[in-house]
């Protein structure tokens, strides 16, 4: 009976890696029959009624639009925005001239630009707005999204100002603190290791690090190591922002002061970012202006700033969309859908384009046209991402993913530490999000752990480790990226070559878990 529940459980995934990955079929071709299948599962298996299946889609639907697609949707318009004012030929200037080496400039742009993105709004910002900016200055789009993708796992717990941290030390009843230190001592490793990777990726090889170890550690420390000190010294809020932002500082007065050499041909992004132009001081701005709103925007309305941010939380809903009993757990109550109209990363990044292309010289009329093609362009992406998350919530509700979950603490045991992180990603893969993958299995970490006796805090962090490392598969992040690199039903091919980082990363962070209480790295 377990292998059966594990087996009906894993269906609409079996499915999604089917058709993703062998049959390489777009996204928003597969996703849809996902629904079918986990429908078909929730009906027959689980006995679901039709009617809870339908509002589970119809919540699915509406927490894709708001906020994720959102996001997408503001992150492109800001892009193609900047592309049609010719801003965007002043910041690849203006990045060229610090290095014309892709592998600085990915260092720079997708691992600290990107972790900034990502702890100051998560939501997708931290791939789709690189990625843009990167295949913009002439980067191949596919090793630019595996790259984008490997290092955005690792900063996936302190995203948002570590909202999925938070909200996962309240879901499992951990201190934050404690929780925070903990993931960051279960992932270090991992984003250490995760500038390398991107440099290999982007590279085409592990000959694309001759000549960048340095610049390469350097990447790592000076972000790896303030994230570690405001982990266990402030919480879950500041390790991405704070490390992200010292990182950049380093990255660019070293590749300023010490890389000036022409790099190897084929790292030379020079020659396809067009001609360097002299910029004054203003016109720079001028050309970042939507850019540095975006910065501005999201650090005023962070919980950072609580005046400001707790008088436009008002501005939100709670709603009951689903409408059924949770079939893991009747007794359980349903949770409502949560709708931030305001205070949501979206509504600042397009708010900051307006404002960044009024002040590039657009007219109103313009800038709303492009924001109406941005939108009809990405039907596709659109139709996948719904797609998804309607297939996550007839999962969640029904109970098939809390069986996988069940069935696999079952069939480990004492070993269970080593898959841990594999219940994360699994969580991720569905979701496409680490604060939900935290809600989900947040609970049945921290019971898994006193079955074994294990700190329930170095298991729950093991969760976040592996939501992190399952959105680089998660379709609807997929899906995200894809979009932002003008790669819309590629998808599959995506999923493809970022399979056997996953595996890596799963791997390590099974180790990781396994032997961390044994070496003493687990915080109490």
């Amino acid at each position: 009976m377990s292998i059966l529940k594990l087996v009906l459980g894993l269906v609409p995934i079996i499915w999604l890696i089917i058709a993703l990955s062998g049959l390489k079929m777009p996204g928003f071709k597969a996703c849809p029959l996902a629904i079918i299948f986990a429908a078909a599962v929730a009906l027959i298996y689980k006995k679901m009624a039709p009617v809870h299946v339908a509002t589970a889609i119809v919540e699915g639907v509406c927490m894709a639009l708001w906020p994720i697609l959102l996001v997408i949707i503001a992150a492109l318009f800001v892009y193609n925005l900047v592309q049609a004012t010719g801003a965007m030929d002043k910041i690849k200037a203006m990045l060229t001239s610090v290095s014309v080496d892709k592998r600085v400039l990915a260092l720079i742009i997708g691992w600290g630009f990107g972790t900034f993105m990502e702890g100051m709004a998560g939501f997708g910002t931290a791939v789709a707005i690189p990625a843009a900016i990167m295949v913009g200055m002439g980067f191949d789009p596919i090793p630019t999204v595996i790259s984008l993708l490997i290092v955005n796992s690792t900063p996936t717990a302190f995203g948002s100002v570590g909202v999925p941290t938070t909200s996962l030390a309240t879901a499992a009843g951990l201190d934050v603190m404690t929780l925070s230190a903990n993931t960051i001592n279960i992932q270090l490793l991992l984003e250490f290791l995760s500038p390398f990777f991107m440099v290999i990726v982007i590279g085409g090889g592990i000959k694309a690090l001759k000549g960048m170890i340095p610049y390469t550690l350097l990447a790592s420390i000076s972000l790896c190591l303030p994230a570690f000190i405001m982990a266990h010294v402030a919480g879950s809020e500041l390790p991405d922002i704070v490390g992200s932002i010292v990182c950049m500082v380093a990255l660019v007065v070293f590749a300023s002061k010490f890389m000036k050499d022409d790099p190897p041909e084929e790292y030379n992004v020079g020659k396809t970012s067009g001609q360097k132009l002299e910029l004054t001081l203003g016109e720079g701005i001028k050309a970042w202006a939507p850019f540095i709103f975006i910065f501005i925007l999201l650090l005023l309305t962070s919980k950072l700033f609580p005046m400001i941010s707790t008088p436009l939380s008002v501005f939100k809903s709670q709603i009951q969309i689903y409408n059924g009993i949770e079939y893991y757990d009747p007794s359980a109550a349903s949770g409502t859908a949560n709708f931030s109209w305001v205070n949501t990363p979206g509504i600042w990044i397009i708010i900051s384009g307006i404002i960044g292309g009024l002040i590039q010289g657009a007219s109103i009329g313009k800038i709303f046209g492009i924001l109406g093609t941005t939108l009809k362009n990405n039907l596709k992406t659109i139709l996948t991402i719904c797609s998804v998350l309607a297939t996550a919530r007839i999962m969640v509700h029904s109970g098939m993913t809390r069986d996988v979950a069940d069935v696999l603490v079952q069939i480990t045991g004492s070993f269970y530490p080593l898959f841990a992180p594999l219940v994360g990603v699994l969580g991720a893969f569905v979701t496409g999000s680490g604060t939900s993958t935290g809600i989900l299995f947040g609970s049945l970490q921290s019971a898994a752990a006193t079955q074994i006796n294990v700190d329930p805090g170095w298991l729950c962090a093991a969760n976040s480790l592996g939501a992190g490392v399952g959105k680089m598969i998660a379709p609807s992040n997929v899906a995200l990226a894809c979009a932002s690199a003008g790669l819309v039903g590629s998808e599959s091919k995506i999923m493809s070559n970022s399979i056997k980082w996953v595996i890596l990363f799963a791997v390590i962070g099974g180790i990781i878990t396994y032997v961390g209480p044994m070496i003493g790295i687990v915080a109490m």
